[in-house]
């Protein structure tokens, strides 16, 4: 025990940096935890003002919607499909558009939390989707879809502010570099201003400078080959073309 003393005795300054290190350990975890509670409460913000436009009667000046009672299943079943076609639709303009997933590639990175988070509720949603609006279905099982479509709702909405947000801030200056050459290539690729030569060369830069970049789909490749070769082909001097 004297040691102890001793010790202390000789080296009581190093009580300072660790009370420092320490509250900076408290102030990160506390910033943290901020943050956690703050997108917890822009969720269930979002979640509400969701829910509270599902909810809103719609009335017309002949016909009157009735608000004490739900309307016929068919009705909310047209409804929830084309809001639940919205949000697919929103995905697809991202999933098959290279120049937009070069412009916000956290929307096809499943790594990322939020964009994971709305892949899983877009699963969950297309699995709980009636085959059509004349199914038979529960009571829960129509209340288990409308949750899972206004969750779907939510979760690219978030996403998709998140990554126009961060937009490449998560990638190294070579990567981000990369995206850029990319993102000059791919304008020359669809130019019409451009030889045809010109635009071949850019579409294959693009693909390699994308390559183990960012995620793109088959899909997404054959929108963009097919836009190309509409290019090449309305670059063509009448003569070029082939004949019928």
């Amino acid at each position: 025990m004297d040691a102890f003393f001793e010790f202390l005795g000789h080296y009581w300054w190093l009580a300072f940096p660790l009370i420092g290190a320490a509250g900076a350990a408290a102030r990160g975890w506390e910033g943290a935890a901020r943050r956690r509670h703050k997108r917890r409460l822009e969720i269930l913000r979002a979640k509400g003002e969701l829910k509270a436009a599902a909810h809103t009667p719609v009335a017309t000046a002949t016909e009157p919607k009735p608000i004490t009672r739900p309307s016929p299943v068919p009705t909310q079943l047209e409804q929830l499909f084309a809001a639940h076609d919205a949000v697919t639709a929103r995905w697809l303009d991202y999933e098959l558009d290279v120049a937009k997933l070069i412009a916000f590639p956290t929307m096809s990175d499943g790594r990322q939390d939020l964009t994971a988070a709305f892949l899983r509720a877009r699963k969950t949603a297309d699995n709980l989707r009636p085959r059509s609006v004349d199914a038979r279905v529960s009571a829960g099982d129509l209340a288990a879809y409308r949750a899972a479509v206004t969750d779907f709702e939510v979760a690219f909405d978030i996403a998709e502010r998140d990554a126009r947000r961060v937009r490449d801030s998560s990638f190294t200056e070579v990567e981000r570099k990369r995206l850029s050459t990319a993102k000059q290539l791919l304008t020359i690729a669809i130019d019409q201003a451009a030889t045809p030569a010109e635009r071949q060369l850019a579409y294959r830069r693009v693909r390699e400078e994308l390559d183990g970049l960012i995620s793109i789909s088959d899909e997404a490749i054959e929108v963009l080959e097919n836009k190309v070769a509409l290019e090449l082909d309305a670059g063509r001097r009448p003569s070029d073309r082939p004949a019928d």
